[in-house]
C-alpha cells in the first residue's frame, strides 16, 4: 500500500467536495494536523474512520486504500468482514474506556476519602498516606495507559507476567494468556 498516494487521494475528496483541512477535521472529530497528516501520507487513519471517510466521499473502502479511483464495486461479502473487524477493534476500545473510567472512579473516591481524613484530622497516619497516595498512583497510570505508549506498557506487563500476547485481539483490548 502507498501511503503518499493514498493521502494525495483523500486530499483530492476533500479538494472535490470543497471543504477546508479544519472542516474535515472537525466532522472527524479529530485534528487539522492529523487530517494534514493523513494527506501527505505521513499517517493514515485507524481502520473505523477510514471506513467513515469512504462512506462520506462515497467511495469504496478498496479505492481509499488503493489511492485511486475503481471502475468495479467492492465485494459485499469483503465489505462485511472489514466492519466486523472494525466492530470488533471498536469492542476493544470500548472495554478499556469502560475499564480505565472505573480506574478513574476509585481514584476519585479515594481523593473523597482523604479528604474526609483531612476534615477529621486524622490524615496523618498509614489511612491519610495510603488515601493520598492512591489517586497520585492512579493518575499516574491513567496518563500512562491512555497515552500512546500504551501498547509498549502491555508488552511489558505481559513480559513480566510471564505471558504473551493474544493475537486475537487488538492492542489495546484484553492483553495477556498463558503460554
Amino acid at each position: 500500500m502507498d501511503t503518499g498516494k493514498t493521502g494525495a487521494f483523500l486530499r483530492e475528496l476533500r479538494r472535490e467536495r470543497g471543504l477546508t483541512q479544519e472542516q474535515l477535521a472537525e466532522r472527524f472529530r479529530v485534528s487539522r494536523r492529523t487530517v494534514s497528516r493523513w494527506e501527505t501520507g505521513s499517517n493514515l487513519p485507524e481502520l473505523t474512520i477510514l471506513m467513515e471517510l469512504a462512506d462520506f466521499y462515497g467511495v469504496d473502502l478498496r479505492e481509499l486504500l488503493d489511492g485511486e479511483r475503481k471502475a468495479e464495486q467492492m465485494d459485499g461479502e469483503l465489505e462485511k468482514t472489514v466492519r466486523k473487524a472494525a466492530d470488533y477493534s471498536e469492542e476493544g476500545k470500548r472495554r478499556l474506556e469502560r475499564r480505565m473510567h472505573r480506574f478513574f472512579l476509585f481514584g476519585v473516591l479515594c481523593s473523597a476519602v482523604y479528604g474526609l481524613l483531612l476534615f477529621l484530622d486524622c490524615a496523618d497516619g498509614f489511612l491519610g498516606g495510603l488515601f493520598s497516595g492512591i489517586p497520585v498512583g492512579v493518575m499516574l497510570v491513567g496518563a500512562l495507559m491512555t497515552s500512546r505508549h500504551a501498547a509498549r506498557v502491555q508488552a511489558w506487563k505481559c513480559g513480566l507476567l510471564h505471558r504473551r500476547r493474544q493475537p486475537d485481539f487488538p492492542k489495546d483490548g484484553p492483553s495477556c494468556r498463558r503460554p
